[in-house]
């Protein structure tokens, strides 16, 4: 049986057996596989160990049945909690809030099964390199940040110099035709190598795509945080504004969704994030979420639309010495506010959470927006955004992330980075006086 059935079959059994003792030695029993390769393929399927995820379900059930009005202690002696104070302490540690608080916050609870994503393995990923007149036992790895966080995302490193990528075939194909458009325009971009058959690409349950790495590569993180920093925060800047230039002279070339980034942050984001922010007790005043939903709605009419790359994270922009030499993974590309970029990128670099990426960021940030300006003038609306966009692009982080359980650590990451960005409003603001 396909490793990925033998998770789902066994996804299947833990959610009809919660009520009763469940052992990763008996799984991996019925999945005739050993204890370890069992554990392994399950902690690489849904992200989570064995012992963590039966606990999350069991927490997520016990609580529905409580919210459907059923005596708790017995719920929770039923699904294998020694005490109420057992089962109250373990909610807490997941949840960062009381039962009580829960329900109360989000008017009840549906314990949604989790999806399972396809992940491949080694020797599947080598059957579909196959499909290119490229040199056979290439070795085939993940791709790893300057932080030594693994990439998001389905993409490998194929010997030296390609890159093997893949994703839902409206996306990938999004990304490559603006990689098409940016190399007309004289961009360095990711082109696809013809499979054998002279195909931009390979398609099986999804669409493979392989280039050749660009020239470069993302910028290390002492770089990044080093005595250059401010230099290479105003080349972000400024190679930003330059693929803004190039994307807007392309834009009508492509189908491109347009976002209302106002109404995304207030229908969904930010009423989410107020819930987190009682749960997890993150300490922000109401005056802020009445603040942001004045503040930026008055803004944002006057903001300038266009095509943006919508995921400009340090891992996605490749320096050559101490130049931009170009952007990947154009994915997610959509019509948006060009200022998202600007500080999505400066968001990423705080997203490292260090104390070093925390006392220096400030200065990071202003130099990205100084450079960007250097090369395509910010507005004055723009100028007086900035703060408000930048919380919007963690508020969507923030809501996005807590709804998988597999990205939990992102979360509370996000709801870290929020707390900082909050508390130095003023000194943000101060960033865009030039």
């Amino acid at each position: 049986m396909p490793y990925l059935e033998v998770i789902k079959a066994a996804l299947d059994y833990i959610e009809e057996n919660l009520k009763t003792r469940i052992t990763a030695e008996e799984l991996a029993q019925r999945a005739n596989y050993s204890t370890y390769h069992f554990c392994r393929l399950f902690s690489m399927v849904t992200g989570s160990s064995v012992a963590g995820y039966i606990l999350k379900r069991r927490l997520d059930h016990a609580l529905a049945e409580i919210a459907g009005g059923r005596r708790a202690i017995k719920v929770v002696l039923e699904y294998g909690f020694d005490t109420y104070a057992g089962f109250y302490k373990a909610f807490i540690k997941m949840y960062g809030c009381s039962p009580r608080q829960y329900l109360r916050l989000y008017q009840g609870h549906q314990p949604t099964k989790p999806e399972v994503v396809k992940v491949y393995t080694e020797k599947e990923l080598r059957k579909i390199l196959a499909n290119w007149a490229i040199p056979e036992n290439l070795p085939v790895r993940d791709l790893y940040r300057t932080d030594g966080a693994k990439v998001s995302g389905k993409v490998w490193q194929v010997g030296e110099d390609y890159l093997l990528k893949a994703g839902d075939r409206g996306k990938m194909m999004k990304n490559l035709k603006i990689a098409k458009a940016l190399h007309g325009q004289g961009f360095a971009s990711s082109l696809p190598v013809p499979t054998k058959t002279g195909h931009d690409y390979w398609e099986e349950q999804e669409v493979f795509i392989l280039t050749r790495g660009l020239k470069g590569g993302p910028l290390p993180k002492a770089e990044r945080f080093g005595a250059r920093r401010v230099k290479f925060a105003e080349e972000y800047g400024r190679s930003i504004a330059r693929l803004h230039k190039a994307l807007k002279s392309i834009q009508k070339e492509l189908l491109c969704d347009e976002v209302n980034l106002d109404q995304h942050v207030r229908a969904w984001a930010l009423p989410s994030v107020e819930r987190q922010n009682i749960q997890w007790r993150m300490g922000l005043a109401d005056s802020f979420f009445q603040d942001f939903g004045e503040g930026f709605g008055l803004l944002y009419a006057k903001l300038p639309k266009q095509l943006i790359h919508r995921d400009p994270n340090p891992c996605n922009i490749l320096f050559d010495g101490e130049t931009v030499s170009g952007f990947i993974d154009f994915e997610l590309s959509e019509i948006n506010i060009r200022l998202w970029d600007v500080c999505y990128c400066a968001t990423g670099i705080l997203s490292e959470s260090s104390d070093e990426a925390y006392a220096q960021w400030l200065e990071i940030l202003g130099s990205i927006l100084r450079g960007y300006d250097r090369e395509e003038r910010l507005t004055p609306e723009e100028k007086e955004a900035v703060f408000y966009v930048i919380c919007a692009i963690q508020m969507v982080c923030i809501a996005f992330f807590a709804g998988h359980d597999q990205y939990e650590e992102l979360a509370k990451t996000n709801r870290r980075m929020l707390q900082f960005i909050v508390a130095r409003k003023d000194n943000i603001n101060q960033l865009t006086r030039f």
